[in-house]
């Protein structure tokens, strides 16, 4: 499930959710009110990737993930699309 982001969708944080790094237990997390997710690696990268400044497209997340990873851009982009359609119906990033 997508929940229908397009490259084309400009994503950030929602209201009141941080990116913070949990030194105690060596992962990274997004806060929010009354909820935290623990990210791992993949979806790490893909949360700075769009939440970068200047604030980028998903597009051009997809392309810039793709050209780290030297990975195919339509194997990245179907992964991306589905991490944050996930982490937007939680209410972890808006667009």
């Amino acid at each position: 499930m997508t929940d229908g982001v397009s490259e084309e969708d400009r994503v950030r944080l929602a209201p009141g959710v941080m990116l913070r790094q949990d030194r105690v237990r060596g992962h990274w997390q997004l806060l929010g009110p009354e909820r935290v997710l623990i990210l791992d690696e993949v979806a790490l990268e893909v949360v700075r990737a769009v939440t970068a400044q200047p604030p980028a497209t998903v597009g051009t997340a997809i392309t810039a993930l793709a050209a780290q990873f030297d990975a195919p851009r339509e194997e990245i982009a179907a992964d991306v699309l589905e991490v944050l359609g996930d982490m937007i119906t939680k209410g972890f990033l808006t667009r």
